[in-house]
């Protein structure tokens, strides 16, 4: 009898502590998805806000299924609205916009030409309507689904084909089994345009977020990280304050990494961006296009510096060859030079788009960087002792090139300026000047 009820102890200790263990485990979970809930919404405090807004969309377009009048008047159909706020609602501006209108001009186009195939098979009699009704879906699917293969059609319309072929194929074969084709077709659309309609008044004038906007910060940041990667560059391998240590585990090394993968985000803020009208300092005609061209030049750029990182890893002054410290210097000083003021006209460049202000037309970072470049090529090409710091002379021709790509960006940049009618700085300082003396 002791010894069960010593098992029975044994057992229910055993079972206290597997629930404690449990109980742990789940407040650990628990902690932690909310600890990570809270920085997701802390980096940005704007997806907050589009959650509050989806849930804000959803409950006024359900009205149309509470309210009985309503829901007499569109009937079942008044669940497509929801389904339209649920599919068409994105986070951006933009991206509401293209999703939205593409929905109801394809569904309206889709509604209209189904009618008129169920119009021409009822003509051909009870056993030709099946027949024709299925023709008229296999050739327009069939040309709707080739029409995507259109890199134009792909890159803005690619949802309002999908939705065209979908309402097309729905509406043109339930017309065979309906008979009040027409009134199906109208409560479709009407509940559909009534979700497109509340999702863009909730996108636009509740805490809206333009994809222009972060497009435009998008390619200023872009050339900080660059501008970051020349000046870690300069400190830390050709500065005075070099240390000639390992730098594999310097952040600066890895920052030119986001700019090579931006170009997915980059193609999605500029396709959206198109669809938005204007607001703030953009204009409807804005030159988005502009800023993928700029962003091509900075991936180019970064992958320049992919290679020159291989290099400067590795680079330490113990790899400095002392047979010639004159020619190693004069090499080393290039490089700083060629670095620093690089990093600086990457700077300029950046501050000019975030003010959206005109670059300065004398650019001298830029100018002593092209200089040092050049002077850099001649000594490569004629003295024949660089083959004794050949690792520095590499380093020393991938940032001439850089240096090349760079003056390119600077080109882009002021492309930019010229087509968005960037501010004069000039004449803002002058015209700030004379309102402090009037």
């Amino acid at each position: 009898m002791e010894v069960q009820m010593e098992n029975n102890s044994g057992f229910a200790a055993s079972c206290r502590q597997r629930l404690c263990s449990a109980l742990d485990w789940l407040r650990c979970t628990a902690v932690g998805f909310a600890g990570k809930l809270a920085r997701i919404a802390r980096d940005d405090p704007r997806r907050v806000a589009h959650s509050l807004k989806v849930g804000l969309a959803l409950t006024l377009v359900s009205v149309l299924y509470y309210v009985t009048p309503l829901f007499r008047g569109f009937g079942v159909s008044t669940l497509w609205a929801v389904l339209t706020v649920v599919v068409v609602m994105e986070y951006t501006v933009g991206g509401t916009l293209s999703k939205g209108l593409n929905r109801a001009f394809a569904t309206l186009v889709a509604g209209f030409i189904a009618v008129v195939a169920h119009l021409v098979a009822n003509s051909c009699g009870e056993k030709g309507e099946p027949i024709v009704l299925s023709v008229f879906v296999f050739l327009l699917a069939s040309a709707a689904t080739f029409s995507r293969f259109i890199p134009e059609v792909k890159a803005r319309y690619d949802y309002g084909v999908t939705i065209f072929i979908l309402t097309f194929s729905l509406v043109a074969v339930s017309s065979y089994r309906v008979e009040e084709l027409i009134r199906l077709a109208h409560q479709r659309f009407s509940t559909i345009v009534i979700g497109v309609f509340i999702c863009l008044c909730t996108t636009i004038f509740i805490f809206p977020v333009w994809a222009g906007e972060d497009l435009h910060k998008l390619a200023a940041g872009n050339l900080d990280k660059l501008a970051e990667f020349l000046e870690g560059i300069e400190s830390e391998c050709f500065g005075e304050n070099a240390t000639g240590e390992s730098l594999e585990s310097k952040a600066f090394l890895h920052v030119y990494k986001s700019v090579l993968n931006s170009k997915a985000t980059e193609d999605s803020l500029c396709n959206f961006a198109k669809w938005e009208p204007g607001h703030g300092k953009f204009s409807f005609r804005h030159p988005w296009s502009q800023y993928q061209k700029l962003g091509t030049l900075c991936r180019q750029c970064a992958s320049s510096m992919e290679a020159l990182a291989s290099y400067v890893i590795t680079l330490t002054k113990s790899q400095y060859p002392e047979a010639n410290p004159e020619l190693c210097l004069k090499v080393r000083t290039a490089c700083g030079e060629m670095s620093l003021h690089s990093a600086k006209a990457l700077r300029e460049l950046s501050s000019a788009i975030r003010t959206m202000t005109i670059p300065s037309p004398t650019n001298n970072h830029m100018s002593a960087a092209i200089k040092a470049a050049k002077g850099l090529r001649n000594e490569l090409s004629e003295d024949a002792d660089l083959m004794q710091v050949m690792h520095v002379a590499v380093i020393a021709s991938l940032l001439s090139e850089l240096v090349t790509k760079i003056k390119k960006i600077t080109e882009s940049v002021d492309n930019l300026a010229q087509l968005a009618c960037f501010k004069n700085p000039e004449k803002t300082q002058k015209d700030v000047a004379i309102d402090i003396k009037s």
